[in-house]
């Protein structure tokens, strides 16, 4: 397990935030750029930094919605890292709010999915993940790199900051 992360950069936001909208917009999954909305239905956890320099989206779809193999698990649906921070780190931190807002990690632990055509060339696809204690699991029937973290291996929980502007709700 990951210790607690020595402090939390990120605050609560929500999933029609125009702060928030605005870097979704610049991450290679958006379907829609610019609809109000930019998190998958279902439960969520949307974290901004207070410079809206970096955003992270938990999902946490039912199961029986899922169509890949971590039904259940939570789900980064969205990081993007614009500020001066080492992703690796936001990685941790936004994994404590996840444990903190949502409690007890699902036994699938958080999955994630990299898209190596829509990303910079790397030696290894996810590697600000992998650098935060995430491991390769495989990859999707549309050949997106899966990585998973075990809930043993995940930091302990730590409540995100209050959101800097509006309602976090």
């Amino acid at each position: 397990m990951i210790d607690r992360p020595a402090q939390q950069r990120w605050h609560l936001s929500y999933k029609a935030d125009p702060r928030a909208r605005a870097i979704a917009d610049r991450h290679y999954n958006r379907q829609k750029v610019g609809a109000k909305q930019f998190v998958p239905p279902g439960r969520c956890l949307v974290l901004l930094t207070e410079n809206a320099d970096a955003l992270w989206i938990t999902s946490w779809p039912f199961g029986e919605y899922v169509r890949h193999a971590w039904p259940g698990a939570w789900v980064c649906s969205c990081f993007r890292n614009e500020s001066p921070h080492l992703s690796s780190e936001l990685i941790v931190e936004a994994v404590a709010a996840t444990r903190a807002f949502f409690g007890v990690a699902p036994k699938q632990g958080f999955i994630t999915f990299v898209d190596t055509k829509k990303t910079r060339k790397k030696r290894d696809p996810g590697r600000c993940y992998r650098r935060a204690g995430w491991s390769v699991v495989g990859c999707t029937q549309g050949g997106l790199v899966a990585l998973q973290l075990a809930p043993a291996s995940m930091p302990m929980a730590l409540a995100a900051l209050p959101a800097v502007t509006g309602d976090a709700t």
